[in-house]
């Protein structure tokens, strides 16, 4: 029997156990034996609950505890959770955890410390929810240089922009319904900012390049400027928005980006709607594919995480080689890289075209006194400048 440790009961850490007792027969097969639930790290006692007796206060009792072999952390935060994750590594057991924050800011430190223990620090979970991207990458796609990621990996953002798409609704509105649907947090401030994206797009990018990304190098953009008006003219080009987390090849860096972006009917991602998340991927042999499913939610993170203790349990005394190298890559100038752009604008037309040069407009019967339309390819750069010259109400990248 194979002892574990979790750390943080929570939705994600009670879903964790959840999924153990639920699926423990099928588990055992996968395993060889079975997987057992020791200690519950939590600041709660949990009187009366069927976990009670499990829970313990201090993270050292599970260091120190030669039995457990691999440890969940779902507490969230970078601090403790650092201090605790570290712990374990060095003590010689497993981590996996779906802590984006965490591992963004310290996955690199944590790779280096499971391999100088012998020992694997896993993550699928932290990015993208039950969707298994993260052990794709790091292994159906090795063979592969990956060119290009574009992913919807925050539910809540686009929960909101579905419904402002196909129901109508204002932001303010779609966000007070996710808030009572409990996809919102109560300060959805990183979601709908799109920092938690952000957080996202580091991991998966410093997977691909094997070096830091840091987020807080990352232009990020999130979907709180985005109204009704925006969705109409969305409608009339035959597109949807949606908030992309998007990483790029270029040169030998790549171009990390986060923002709303216009999708045509052909883009993969452009049916990806509610609480779904998908993250596109091309490489230079696979070419295009894409991967999809649940991303938010008790218990489809919770399977992403129980799919790490499994293969924990088959790679006890065995580290599995992870390449992310401490060394922070420099990633590409967002504003050197060309796009095109819808733009809406109280200027004529006549201004548009004495800025811009030759535009397609978009015109959209319900909304009056201002001019939309679609620029041609130039760069961020010399978009702002136009844009400052010209004075705007709206852009929003063309993907």
């Amino acid at each position: 029997m194979i002892k574990i440790a979790v750390m943080g009961y929570g939705i994600i850490g009670s879903g964790v156990v959840q999924v153990i007792e639920t699926n423990q027969d099928s588990i055992c097969k996968k395993i060889g034996e079975g997987v057992e639930v020791k200690y519950i790290l939590d600041l709660r006692d949990f009187e009366g609950s069927p976990v009670q007796d499990k829970v313990v206060h201090d993270y050292k009792i599970i260091a120190q505890d030669p039995e457990i072999s691999i440890v969940v952390e779902s507490m969230g935060g970078v601090e403790p959770a650092y201090t605790f994750v570290n712990a374990m590594l060095e003590a010689g057991k497993s981590v996996t955890t779906s802590n984006k924050a965490l591992v963004a800011v310290h996955g690199s430190k944590l790779i280096a410390a499971a391999k100088a223990h012998n020992v694997n620090f896993m993550f699928e979970a932290s990015v993208g929810g039950g969707i298994p991207i993260i052990r794709a990458l790091n292994s159906c796609l090795t063979a592969d240089r990956i060119e290009e990621i574009n992913g919807i990996v925050n539910g809540t953002t686009n929960y909101m922009m579905t419904r402002m798409a196909e129901d109508g609704c204002s932001f303010e509105e779609a966000l007070k319904d996710a808030q009572d649907k409990g996809f919102a947090e109560k300060d959805p401030t990183a979601d709908i900012e799109g920092h938690d994206a952000g957080r996202k797009i580091a991991i998966l990018t410093s997977l691909i390049a094997g070096q830091q990304v840091d987020f807080e190098d990352i232009y990020t953009e999130g979907i709180s400027k985005i109204t009704a008006a925006d969705i109409l003219y969305a409608k009339k080009m035959g597109r949807v928005i949606k908030l992309l987390a998007a990483s790029r090849q270029t040169g030998d860096t790549y171009t990390v980006m986060v923002a709303p972006f216009l999708l045509s009917r052909e883009h993969p991602l452009y049916t990806v709607n509610g609480v779904f998340n998908a993250v596109f991927v091309r490489g230079n042999m696979l070419g295009d594919a894409m991967f999809y499913g649940s991303g938010a939610g008790s218990l489809p993170t919770a399977s992403a995480v129980v799919a790490d203790v499994v293969e924990l349990a088959k790679h006890i005394g065995k580290h599995i080689e992870l390449v992310w190298e401490p060394e922070k890559l420099e990633i590409a100038d967002y504003k050197k890289q060309p796009a095109r752009f819808f733009v809406r604008t109280q200027a004529d037309r006549a201004a548009a075209e004495n800025v811009f040069g030759t535009v397609e407009y978009v015109e959209v019967p319900e909304i009056s006194g201002e001019t939309g339309f679609v620029t041609g390819l130039l760069t961020e750069e010399d978009f702002e400048q136009k844009a400052a010259a010209l004075g705007i109400i709206q852009r929003i990248r063309f993907h």
